[in-house]
């Protein structure tokens, strides 16, 4: 197979791209998982959206789920904070994309890059994007605390997933773009 190299903005763009959607798997496990604590289906969204918006639904959602009905539905807060979230998702995706675009690697070991990479935006989302997001939209503890709240396991689980799915999906998308290439080349 030939190897085609992406320009950087094209790494970027793939990256972005990639990463909204490794972000919405992750937000799907996310809510998922906090479905299954009896904390409500849609609370991530709106914990994720505390960053700018009020609490009210979040804490809502909570106690609602906490008397049985865990689906507890505020349109503007949950479309917020999946667009806080996807476009977070686009940042780390882009700096992935990015980085692994010079590096000639076969699928398997991208996506075991890519599980690593979402170890790293664990880490550095925890303890410092997160307490640092806290600070500058002086939205304190529902974000400064995110990974405690959400419980560390289930937080360190996300990211995995994102890493995973980023990494597959760049991988796929390189593949698919080396077998073009190699198309166009055998075409002539």
């Amino acid at each position: 197979m030939t190897t085609t190299k992406r320009s950087p903005l094209q790494a970027i763009g793939y990256g972005a791209g990639a990463g909204v959607i490794a972000s919405l798997a992750m937000a799907m496990y996310a809510m998922i998982a906090a479905w299954e604590k009896g904390t409500g289906f849609f609370t991530p969204l709106y914990h994720i959206a505390s960053l700018w918006a009020p609490g009210d639904a979040m804490m809502a959602s909570m106690q609602e789920a906490m008397s049985g009905s865990d689906f507890h539905f505020v349109f503007g807060t949950a479309i917020l904070g999946a667009m806080i979230h996807m476009m977070t998702g686009a940042m780390y995706g882009a700096v992935f994309g990015l980085i692994v675009s010079r590096l000639n690697l076969k699928l398997a070991v991208l996506v075991g890059v890519g599980l690593v990479y979402g170890a790293i935006v664990f880490a550095m989302s925890s303890f410092i994007g997160l307490p640092l997001a806290a600070a500058v939209f002086d939205s304190g503890d529902p974000i400064k605390s995110m990974a405690e709240m959400a419980g560390w396991g289930t937080f360190i689980i996300e990211h995995l997933i994102f890493g995973l799915t980023l990494g597959l999906l760049l991988g796929v998308a390189r593949a698919r773009v080396g077998a073009v290439a190699d198309t166009a080349v055998h075409a002539h």
